[in-house]
């Protein structure tokens, strides 16, 4: 199997899984409890929020833990807008998010009453940074604008656009969950940031909402006073565990890294430009995560050709893996865009730390070998009958 979906998902490093194992059995106190084993899993949770907290020059208090990057992303903007609304009920986002973000945003606007501006972006998936500050009203209270996009690993140009923000007075939430182990954490300029583990070689169940000092936020979850009264439930302290030492782990080579991923990445388009002439690359000319490269196969669907990848032994994507089930034209894509047939031909090829320059080529090779198939078929009915 050739794995090429990381920005789906990542495999646990060894780090992570060493870090575990000990609160898998002999550590397995509530760390709510004051008898010693509830202490000895307490001390393990801060623990790990101090290191997270140092990676990324945070304080410890500013580190709030979820289930995960979708939650971290609904506690942010609901949390954050709930408790700013008698400031103002405007918020301002771009349809590009990932649908965590999206979903919650249009939860405000349908049920809650908040006003939402969706900012435009370029052909090449950029956000302008005028257009934010146009967009900025007396009664703005927050900004939500992804660091690195899941589908197209676009980079935002965070810097202004939170210099924009900070100059209007307007809090600004980043959805950090592609960035952290691709970028350099850097929160200086952020108020509200989100993470989840397992994008960066932790295990799944965790993440994390990073909130600068000072700024307060409603829980959107009831039943007890953890995290500082702002997310309760028992925390997960296997996971957490494991998911500061990822972190720890992935940042230790982060230049190198990313160079040879981003060697394999533009190999791997060349490749495909070589094999498949007709082949479009989607948003070429922004700024983009070093492991992500999302092609458009024209004449051809993104089901159809992920079930014959498939059946070569390649795991890609269209996009977002949170669409459990279904394979639809990019909401990416679309919003930047491009016309439906190309965002519905569209697949998403993200590298990882185990991928190797033997792999890209055998992708290659079986790629060659699918749009070699003249007769490749057009629907997923036919694709069943002709590649089973």
């Amino acid at each position: 199997m050739i794995y090429l979906d990381y920005n789906a998902t990542t495999p646990l490093c060894d780090a992570a899984w060493r870090a575990m194992q000990p609160y898998f059995e002999q550590h397995f106190g509530n760390p709510s409890s004051v008898h010693r084993a509830g202490r000895e899993t307490r001390a393990a949770v801060d623990d790990a929020r101090d290191r997270l907290a140092a990676l990324l020059g945070a304080k410890p208090h500013e580190i709030i833990f979820t289930s995960g990057g979708t939650e971290a992303n609904n506690l942010a903007l609901l949390g954050l807008a709930r408790r700013l609304a008698p400031n103002g009920k405007h918020l301002i986002s771009n349809r590009a998010e990932h649908h965590a973000v999206l979903h919650a945003i249009e939860h405000l606007q349908k049920r809650e009453g908040f006003a939402v501006t969706w900012l435009d972006l370029s052909e090449n998936g950029l956000i302008d940074p005028d257009a934010l500050d146009y967009a900025i009203r007396p009664d703005s209270i927050l900004v939500s604008i992804m660091t690195a996009n899941n589908e197209t690993g676009v980079v935002q140009p965070m810097e202004e656009i939170a210099a924009r923000c900070r100059t209007r007075g307007v809090l600004l939430h980043s959805d950090m969950v592609q960035s952290l182990g691709k970028l350099p954490a850097d929160l200086t300029a952020i108020d509200a940031a989100s993470f989840g583990a397992h994008k960066f070689y932790g295990p799944k169940g965790a993440g994390f909402v990073y909130l600068r000092s000072g700024i307060a936020i409603d829980p959107i979850q009831f039943g007890g006073a953890h995290e500082g009264d702002r997310r309760p439930g028992t925390e997960n302290v296997p996971a957490i565990v494991g998911m500061a030492a990822a972190a720890e782990e992935v940042m230790l080579d982060l230049p190198n890294e990313q160079e040879r991923e981003a060697k394999l990445r533009d190999g791997l388009w060349r490749g495909i430009a070589q094999v498949f002439p007709e082949a479009e690359q989607n948003a070429p000319a922004a700024p983009r995560l070093a492991n992500t490269l999302n092609v458009s196969f024209p004449g051809f669907s993104s089901e159809t050709l992920l079930m014959a990848l498939d059946l070569e032994g390649v795991c890609a994507s269209s996009g977002s893996a949170c669409m459990v089930g279904s394979v639809v034209a990019s909401h990416v894509l679309l919003a930047m865009g491009l016309p439906p047939e190309r965002a519905g031909s569209a697949i998403r090829f993200s590298l990882g730390k185990e991928t190797t320059a033997a792999e890209i080529k055998e992708a290659v090779a079986a790629i060659r070998r699918i749009v070699q198939r003249r007769e490749l078929p057009r629907t997923v009915e036919s694709a069943q009958h002709a590649f089973v």
